[in-house]
């Protein structure tokens, strides 16, 4: 399979380009800004590392076309490229609100519009949004970042419907308390806490959420869309 994958370079992204490839797919990851990242990984895995920040239109538009032509077509997407910010509700800028929604929703948004028309000319074809379960449940203190998830579960159910008819899979993942680097800018008790609230009692890995991806990528999973699919250890529920 060809797999295209935002926000590759770290945290889940990363692991989901790790494990698709050493599986043989062919994979192609987009990134922002940190290059050494990409770099490394594309030198341990050999995927294609595309630099674009996707939360604007026009940029999304030619980091797909690029992907499209050095894969051959894309079979999976999966819009991992997110970012979180801590601060109380009224603290948070205009600027602020932008910056989440634009790399969360927008950005995921641009880039799917465009892979799906590639994937409409061939009837075939799987995207992924990687959510989150704040997305379902609320976060105090992160109401941008826990809104841009949320939205991405209507994007979600919307997809489905209307490109269900082209053979194409669409739905969302939501992560708990992930080993990511988001997540260890938290402090000990902070995480500790996390843990004690997750029925299962530890942090979740990033590759846990790479075999789900796969999973829904997968001709096992070919019946399966519009669904949103919690990878939390019980946390949300």
């Amino acid at each position: 399979m060809k797999i295209l994958i935002t926000g590759g370079s770290r945290g889940i992204g990363r692991a989901c380009v790790e494990y698709f490839s050493s599986l043989g797919h062919s994979v192609a990851f987009i990134y922002k800004s940190s290059f050494e990242d990409a770099k490394s990984l594309t030198e341990k895995t050999g995927a294609v590392a595309i630099c674009a920040d996707i939360s604007n239109g026009p940029s999304a538009s030619a980091a797909a076309f690029a992907a499209i032509s050095k894969l051959g077509g894309v079979d999976v997407l999966i819009n991992n490229a997110g970012i979180s910010q801590i601060k109380l509700f009224s603290d948070i800028t205009d600027d602020d609100w932008q910056s989440v929604i634009n790399t969360n929703l927008s950005s995921s948004f641009y880039i799917s519009r465009e892979i799906s028309k590639d994937m409409i000319s061939r009837k075939s074809g799987r995207i992924i949004f990687i959510g989150s379960m704040w997305g379902k449940v609320g976060a105090s203190c992160e109401a941008h970042y826990s809104a841009s998830k949320a939205a991405l579960r209507g994007l979600t159910f919307s997809l489905a419907k209307e490109l269900g008819p082209s053979g194409i899979t669409v739905n969302c993942i939501e992560p708990g308390v992930i080993a990511t680097d988001m997540n260890f800018s938290l402090s000990e008790d902070v995480l500790r806490e996390l843990c004690d609230e997750t029925p299962l009692g530890r942090i979740g890995e990033p590759t846990e959420v790479a075999a789900l991806a796969e999973f829904l990528s997968s001709e096992k999973a070919s019946f399966i869309t519009g669904q949103v699919i919690g990878i939390d250890g019980g946390f949300a529920i």
